[in-house]
């Protein structure tokens, strides 16, 4: 009879949660954990005892099969799918109606192609970039699913795409190939299926770690014939998201045999120090565990773009409202006055209210440029070249390992400038763990303090061998280690459990002792000039409670931390110091070790674990009146500074991660066992929403009182969870960086998600928004290029919404005037290229380049990030300022030009008070008015600036007078109606004064508001500005002083894992119980002698 799995009981109290079987997700539910027939679904029955009945009662076959697919379009869906997504989006589908409106002969004030150039326009750019987007992803996908592997078919092996592969399927995979999918260990070429794999993949860590097949199949499917023989029963688990559990058995000749995770090779992971392995497919596809961690794909949209949305939607009420008026003017106006006058008659016998009617749509046409379709085609272009900045840094390439940083998203840039929570993995990506040797102590003395004095002082007495205890120490660290060796050509390979231990073994061979074998009990070391061997009675793990790891010879026993001290620090990174025999105090030391490490914690700080929230949440819940006030104490009363460093397990009481159906059940009971009893309830038991809510405000608001949150034994699920946490409570942006499969969930989750490329997998980089492959750019990627991107984005939005206020605006004076009958005030074709032509370089420029102060100022100080997440450059508060602005220009831009034409006189005699000519006067001083302004908005200036400002004023005249000549109107008479109204306007030297008069008024209170604002209410940016020259010469200075001094290096090597800070099982008793050995390997004698040469030549 099955039984299913058990399960970690959840009982939802603050008593000292178990890590160990703290549920690996909320995904996780009673199904779950269901055994399932191989080849098979499971239906839902609970009362099903004996297989045949479970084989019988499970008819549906649902396995999915191991292609992939993460792209959104294919041929036939992509024109339809891709319409309806951006026609979702509001402005779109506004300016579709207008176009259809504009068809109508009735209400068309403007040409249709007014609106129907831009939004095709705007349309075919985002259909490019969608369709750029997804071909990359449909190249992945193809070159994911058409990679090689062997599957066991009509008994012999053949080679098949991944795409082809099945549940069931016998798969043969050889060393440093990718694992397919999630198999089922059968055998492998070495002792016992012994089978190294790398996990880079999915955790990012490149340290080996071991899997081993059943002893039942390992000693009867070897050949090919044996496994085309093979027929067993597999029950398994349903697929699930958790990295680090698998429950099934196998029935196999009416044995059962269990299986767990060390039976499993995942898909993603690759195959090492093995030659060839065979294994079973149990999940493929979609159902993989590396597949099913990766979490949903979320949409994500910048603060800006979700406030521009909520502008768009004001100034559309704006819109209506102004229309509205001025309809219901028109009908007054036509019942007072235009019906009276016979020479207004245009024979059509319209009431007033329906004219009113019409006259409102026709204003809306005409005033359609308020929410200009231009702006967000200016924004896909602004934010395209800010991807690309980041793309061409050189200051974030890692020339090591050729690795550039690259933004695979052009939508969040601006973004980067308003973080206010950074979520990071710890091991990888915090730290770099990439371990050398710096210095040891021995008998008391320390070496190492110089690189001169490490080299030179411990040569000489290796040399001499003076110091017996020196060369004790060395033999030591080429001794008690779990370190694998394998011989590549002249080359011996280490593969170590973890980077100091590799680091240390490699030291001890740079310094004569060299590791060249082992055995199951022995071990074979070259001792400067001549080989021995030591045999080993014991070997002793590493773990965390002990801190150590010891080995027990012959003759006497040692440990290798009890009689001297080693030292190590990971090179590359400044920020990063790890001492192998410090360990903090506490329950939970490796994750208190790496906060000292990056300088999270320090020793001032107080550190508080999951224990104390108990007290503090105990204590708001049995407040009487904490459910109708809102608690503002701090969590910490105490002065100082704080840190807090939880569990998972504390973690998952705190955000009470259950299943709804268990939490319904159980809370049932719990009412019902409270209704029966008098006893008050358990305040540790969360009886309602609002008890849960209150637990996770309480959790959040306690983290943001702490400099520092550590979180440690958490699953991806837990992470995603507290930044989603931080996003809803806080309303906070955030940003999540990591390196392996299990950061992609936390990734996604965040507003902005970074991988960490290079020596890593890819899977983090691959669901990441920006990825580098440094940990250290990200202080660039925010304070210099988000900071930037910030600044420009919000400087562009303010200036595009002024100039169209004030261009749009005229038409509303200009109604006044002409019996709000929709007359424009421009000519049509100065409409039609006022936001394409005549005022779009300038900003545009703006927007890509500049910049308040430069990178190295921007880096030093930091201050200069708080008005992005402040959200203070761009609000409702300036687009109210640049509304009011706009309509200050507008009004200057219709009056001071009206008033000049009102009772003039040419030079030649003439009046010319003509429409025309007044609307050439109007155009010309906003076209000079708005390039200047942006001028005065411009930080950094180089050439091209000045050529956008200035040609963009060349191109409105040059432009202007072509439209308004006698031969074009030739060619065109009813499109180009203005003819030498240009010429005739602009040869009138006071219509040039009045034009000058109109940009002096507009400009002159803005630089006068300016000037008093830097003067007297001086911001951050203007502080540093006016410090500027200061900054730039200390910053030469210290560069002319800095000194490089390259650190002491031995040898090439380096690893990286997290098995120092996992505590996870080592390889100690794998070479203890002589499983992992064939035999002793033979060293070849000339590499014997190459070592020997090589010791001498060191030494």
């Amino acid at each position: 009879r099955m039984s299913a799995r058990a399960r970690a009981a959840s009982q939802g109290s603050l008593e000292e949660p178990d890590d160990e079987v703290v549920p690996y997700s909320d995904d996780e539910t009673d199904e779950d954990s269901q055994f399932n027939p191989f080849g098979m679904r499971t239906c839902k029955n609970e009362d099903l005892k004996l297989y045949t009945s479970l084989i019988i009662s499970c008819i549906c076959f649902n396995f999915k099969g191991n292609a992939i697919k993460t792209y959104k379009y294919n041929f036939f869906t992509f024109l339809p799918l891709n319409l309806y997504e951006q026609f979702k989006r509001a402005a779109n589908l506004y300016f579709l109606c207008l176009l259809i409106l504009q068809i109508i002969p009735q209400i068309s004030t403007l040409p249709w192609y007014t609106t129907l150039v831009p939004l095709v326009l705007v349309l075919g750019i985002t259909a490019i970039k969608d369709l750029v987007d997804d071909l990359a992803r449909h190249r992945m996908d193809k070159e994911i699913n058409n990679r090689r592997c062997d599957v066991l078919l009509n008994g012999r092996f053949v080679e098949t795409r991944w795409m082809n592969l099945q549940v069931g399927d016998v798969v043969r995979l050889k060393k440093n190939d990718f694992i397919p999918a999630d198999i089922l260990l059968l055998s492998s070429s070495n002792p016992n299926s012994l089978c190294y794999v790398e996990t880079a993949e999915l955790d990012g860590e490149t340290n080996l770690k071991f899997k081993m097949g059943l002893k039942v199949t390992d000693e009867r499917l070897q050949e090919e014939d044996q496994l085309a023989r093979f027929n067993a029963l597999i029950l398994c688990e349903e697929p699930n998201n958790r990295l680090d559990k698998f429950v099934g058995t196998m029935i196999w000749d009416s044995q059962s045999y269990p299986l767990d995770l060390d039976n499993m090779l995942l898909r993603g992971c690759k195959i090492r120090n093995t030659d060839v392995c065979h294994g079973l497919v149990i999940f493929a596809g979609n159902d993989t565990k590396i597949m099913r961690n990766g979490g949903k794909t979320r949409f994500k949209r910048t603060r800006i773009d979700k406030l521009m949305n909520y502008m768009v939607y004001t100034i559309f009420v704006l819109l209506v409202l102004l229309c509205a008026g001025l309809a219901i003017g028109h009908t007054y106006w036509y019942e007072s006055i235009g019906s009276k006058a016979w020479y207004l008659y245009d024979g059509l016998n319209y009431s007033s209210s329906y004219r009113g009617f019409l006259s409102f749509w026709g204003y809306i046409i005409i005033l359609n440029t308020m929410v200009p379709i231009s702006l967000y085609v200016s924004v896909e272009v602004i934010r395209l070249g800010q991807s690309k900045f980041i793309n061409w840094d050189l200051q974030m390439y890692y020339a090591d390992k050729d690795t550039p940083a690259k933004a695979r998203t052009t939508t969040l840039n601006e973004q980067l400038g308003q973080i206010e929570y950074i979520f990071s993995d710890k091991t990888g990506t915090l730290t770099q763990n990439i371990m050398a040797f710096k210095k040891c102590t021995i008998t008391g003395r320390t070496y190492g303090e110089t690189n001169h004095q490490l080299y030179h002082f411990l040569v000489s007495c290796i040399r001499s061998k003076k110091d017996p205890q020196i060369l004790e120490f060395f033999k030591l660290l080429s001794l008690c280690h779990t370190v694998m060796v394998e011989q590549k050509g002249d080359e011996l390979v280490y593969q170590a459990a973890s980077p100091d231990e590799g680091a240390l073994v490699t030291a001890a061979c740079n310094f004569g002792f060299v590791f060249l074998s082992r055995t199951q009990d022995t071990i074979t070391i070259m001792e400067m000039d001549h080989e021995e061997t030591y045999e080993m009675l014991a070997l002793l793990d590493f773990n965390s409670d002990r801190k150590r790891m010891s080995i027990i010879r012959e003759s006497f026993s040692f440990s290798s931390s009890l009689p001297v001290c080693q030292s190590l620090s990971p090179v590359s990174h400044s920020c990063v110091c790890l001492c192998v025999v410090r360990f903090p105090d506490g329950k939970i030391p490796t994750a208190e070790n790496i906060g000292y490490s990056c300088q999270l914690l320090t020793d001032d700080m107080k550190i508080h674990y999951g224990e104390d929230v108990k007290n503090r949440q105990t204590q708001r819940r049995n407040d009487p009146q904490g459910r109708n006030k809102k608690l503002k104490e701090l969590f910490f009363t105490e002065p100082g500074k704080n840190a807090l460093v939880i569990t998972g397990g504390w973690l998952n009481e705190i955000l009470y991660e259950k299943k709804k159906k268990r939490r319904r059940l159980r809370l049932k009971k719990l009412r019902k066992r409270h209704t029966n009893s008098s006893n008050p309830p358990d305040s540790s038991q969360p009886v309602d929403d609002w008890e849960k809510e209150k637990r996770q405000e309480d959790f959040v608001d306690m983290a943001c009182e702490c400099s520092a949150v550590i979180c440690c034994r958490v699953t991806p699920k837990q992470k995603a969870n507290v930044v989603s946490l931080v996003k809803r409570c806080k309303k906070a942006v955030t940003l999540s960086i990591g390196d392996g499969a299990n950061d992609v969930n936390m990734i996604k989750t965040a507003d902005i998600g970074v991988g960490i490329s290079g020596q890593e997998g890819m899977q983090a980089v691959m669901s990441s928004d920006y990825a580098f492959a440094q940990f250290r750019y990200l202080e660039r990627l925010l304070l210099v290029h988000g900071r930037w991107s910030y600044i420009r984005m919000c400087k562009f939005l303010r200036y595009f919404f002024y100039k169209n206020f004030a261009f749009t605006l005229v038409h509303f004076w200009f109604s006044f005037f002409n019996g709000f009958s929709s007359q424009t005030a421009y000519e049509d074709w100065f409409i039609a290229l006022y936001n394409v032509c005549y005022s779009s370089l300038p900003v545009l420029l703006v927007g890509l380049l500049d910049q308040d102060v430069n990178d190295k100022i921007s880096l030093r100080c930091p201050k200069l990030y708080l008005p992005g997440q402040q959200g203070s450059l761009f609000n409702y508060k300036n687009f109210f300022i640049s509304l009011f602005h706009g309509i200050f220009t507008s009004l200057m831009t219709f009056f001071i030009p009206y008033g000049a034409f009102l009772q003039t006189m040419g030079q030649d005699g003439e009046a010319p008070s003509d429409y025309q000519s007044f609307a050439v006067v109007a155009a010309s001083s906003l076209i000079i008015t708005v390039n200047l302004q942006i001028s005065l908005n411009t930080s950094y200036w180089t050439f091209v600036n000045f050529f956008a400002v200035l040609g963009s004023i060349a191109i409105y005249f040059g432009v202007m007078f072509d439209i308004h000549s006698a031969g074009i109107h030739v060619i065109f008479p009813t499109t180009f109606t203005f003819t030498g109204a240009a010429s005739n306007a602009l040869r009138q030297p006071y219509l040039w004064l009045t034009i000058i008069l109109t940009v002096g008024i507009c400009l002159l209170p803005v630089i006068c508001i300016q000037f008093l604002y830097q003067t007297i209410w001086p911001s951050v940016g203007d502080k540093v500005q006016r410090n500027r020259k200061k900054y730039e010469l200390e910053d030469e200075e210290d560069e002319r002083k800095k000194k490089k001094q390259p650190a002491f290096q031995r040898g090439g090597r380096s690893r990286r894992s997290a098995y120092a800070f996992s505590h996870s099982r080592g390889y100690a008793d794998l070479i203890a119980s002589g499983r992992s050995i064939r035999q002793r390997p033979r060293v070849r004698p000339e590499l014997r002698e190459s070592i020997r040469e090589k010791t001498h030549y060191i030494y």
